[in-house]
C-alpha cells in the first residue's frame, strides 16, 4: 500500500510507482492549508517551499486568486513534491 511505513531509511513511506520517494507529507492537507490559509502561504510553507511561501505571504496569495489556484494544484496535480523533490502522498 503506497504511503505505509517501509522501514526504508531512504524511503521511510515507500516507492510510487516511478521508484521516487514518497514524502512525510500530505497532498491532501497542503491543497486544504493552501486553500484555507494561502494568503499566508501556509499550504507552501508546509511543503517546505519557503521562496513561494513568503512570495504568498508578501502578496496576499496573489490578493487571493493565487492561493486558491495553487490550492487546486496541490489537491488535484499529480507528482506535486516538496522541498526535497519527494513526491507527496496522496
Amino acid at each position: 500500500m503506497p504511503g505505509t511505513y517501509t522501514g526504508d531509511p531512504n524511503a521511510p513511506y515507500g516507492y510510487d510507482p516511478y521508484g521516487r520517494p514518497y514524502s512525510e507529507k500530505s497532498k491532501v492537507t497542503a491543497g486544504v492549508l493552501q486553500l484555507f490559509l494561502g494568503t499566508f502561504g501556509v499550504g507552501r510553507f508546509y511543503t517546505g517551499h519557503t521562496g513561494i511561501a513568503l512570495a504568498q505571504l508578501f502578496t496576499c496569495g496573489g490578493c487571493g486568486i493565487w492561493a486558491l489556484v495553487d490550492g487546486i494544484i496541490l489537491l488535484a496535480g499529480r507528482d506535486q513534491t516538496d522541498a526535497q523533490g519527494r513526491v507527496l502522498r496522496g
